[in-house]
């Protein structure tokens, strides 16, 4: 990630910046001389953790506050060169059980953000974390751009209406924004206290605690996976590229891996745990868009990015840093 020129001394605002990708994102924006304010409002399990920019603390500014909060974001998106909106109701169970929340943080959020932006700061870039949930079941795979939207939960419908949002006021007021919808992402950081998102990262904390894997129905559902430092590497590229804004991005490594595989080799990385399979529970069935996998050509060819971490590496790297810090994030 050395590679990447042009932050130093940028303004740069992260919502959701005590989360799992928004504090990996913010390491590196350190590292590349970045001056980074961090929004949170740390609702609970949603994953946000102090410990998570501990090794950051004094470089970044803290702010806990909510991206629905009108008064905050005019103050705070003033000067900003770059914003990155990473702050959303990401649990899919919840935003099941309790909707009304999910438009509001991921819908009002968005649209409250880019008010300030228009009336406060017209030049900042904004780039957007969706998530491939935005499509639905896949109809042919892998899955580009241009497949049709179809998704399943309550929390893929708000994150297609913010996304939405972005590209209306990159159109409409010139407020340069960009489109992630992301795969599912694993590594250091992540909330490991509950299964309810982050599977990848629950199985991890299961084979360490030796514990058994629940794979879902007959584990042969394939996914998508990133290691979370390709993605960091692919939003500070994609920020970086001019003609990226007003466009919507693929991220993921278009490599397709079964839940049954994806659980024997973090298993066998780890050398401990063991795979079972389980019954979908109503929830998760209700929910479940089956096979998925990217088509990342559009970025490939347009930011020149691809991620370079294996499936392996990344599942040793994430086990190393659980191993070190778990008291941080088993309980």
């Amino acid at each position: 990630m050395g590679e990447i020129k042009g932050f130093r001394n940028k303004e740069v605002m992260i919502t959701g910046g005590l989360g799992f990708i928004g504090s990996n994102l913010a390491m590196a924006l350190v590292r590349l001389g970045a001056r980074v304010t961090i929004i949170d409002n740390m609702l609970p399990r949603q994953g946000g953790n102090l410990f998570n920019v501990k090794g950051i603390a004094g470089k970044v500014k803290v702010n806990f506050s909510d991206v629905r909060n009108e008064l905050s974001m005019n103050h705070l998106v003033k000067g900003k060169d770059y914003i990155f909106h990473l702050a959303g109701q990401v649990n899919h169970v919840d935003s099941m059980r309790n909707p009304v929340q999910d438009l509001d943080i991921n819908c009002k959020g968005t649209l409250v953000l880019l008010e300030a932006l228009r009336r406060h700061n017209m030049d900042a870039r904004v780039i957007f974390a969706g998530t491939r949930g935005e499509y639905g079941s896949s109809v042919t795979l892998p899955v580009d751009e241009d497949h049709p939207t179809n998704p399943k939960g309550i929390y893929a419908v708000t994150n297609l209406t913010a996304e939405k949002m972005v590209l209306v006021y990159d159109d409409v007021y010139k407020i340069k924004g960009v489109c992630l919808r992301i795969t599912n992402t694993f590594g250091p950081r992540h909330q490991m206290m509950h299964d309810e998102y982050g599977v990848f990262n629950w199985f991890i904390r299961k084979a360490m605690d030796d514990e058994v894997i629940p794979v879902f129905g007959d584990g042969r559902i394939l996914r998508d996976f990133l290691y979370v430092e390709d993605l960091v590497g692919c939003m500070l590229m994609t920020a970086m590229t001019g003609v990226s804004y007003g466009k919507v991005f693929n991220v993921g490594t278009g490599v397709p891996v079964s839940f049954y595989d994806l659980a024997k080799t973090i298993v066998r990385i780890t050398g401990t745990g063991k795979v079972k399979y389980a019954e979908f529970t109503q929830e998760r069935k209700e929910v479940e868009p089956g096979d998925y996998y990217a088509d990342i050509s559009r970025i490939k060819k347009i930011v020149k990015w691809e991620p370079t971490t294996s499936l392996d590496e990344g599942i040793r790297k994430t086990v190393a840093f659980y191993k070190k810090y778990k008291k941080e994030y088993w309980q």
